[in-house]
């Protein structure tokens, strides 16, 4: 396998305030806990705050990422070579395809705390996906990633 000229790899991570709501979370536990004494309350900060932890990390865990001759965004993997241009969109443009121009069939890696994003068309006339809309804080770099992937392939 071929690593491409431009590998790119980023992972959509929560925002530091989830970490902050996480330990809000296990306070709101220590609370309803605290009548019935004092290990059951810390009990509930501890386990609540872990709980709310563990969502946030797996909420954002995805990982989006060119190998080769190859886009893997999340559960998906998808060869360059099945890919059209792409166009990279700011907040507005981003928040208008995750709404009123979506198309169902799109394959979507969404995360609303991430403002902006790259819809990379699909051009495999056998994949009924006519889009990909991935939320990236880097499009840019990620456009010129897949572009010198399937420049490295074409080669």
């Amino acid at each position: 396998m071929q690593l491409s000229a431009t590998p790119y790899e980023e992972r959509l991570t929560a925002p530091r305030s989830w970490w902050f709501i996480s330990f809000l979370v296990g306070v709101s536990f220590a609370l309803i806990l605290l009548p019935f004494g004092t290990l059951p309350m810390l009990g509930g900060l501890v386990g609540g705050t872990a709980a709310a932890a563990v969502m946030a990390s797996s909420y954002g865990s995805p990982r989006i990422r060119v190998v080769g001759d190859s886009l893997i965004a999340g559960e998906a993997k998808i060869p360059v070579s099945a890919l059209g241009p792409s166009e990279i969109l700011d907040p507005e443009e981003a928040r208008a395809w995750r709404t009123y121009k979506a198309d169902v069939r799109a394959f979507l890696l969404l995360r609303s705390y991430i403002p902006r994003a790259l819809r990379v068309e699909v051009t495999d006339p056998e994949d009924p996906t006519p889009y990909l809309y991935l939320s990236t804080r880097e499009p840019e770099a990620l456009a010129a990633a897949i572009e010198a992937a399937k420049s490295s392939t074409k080669a």
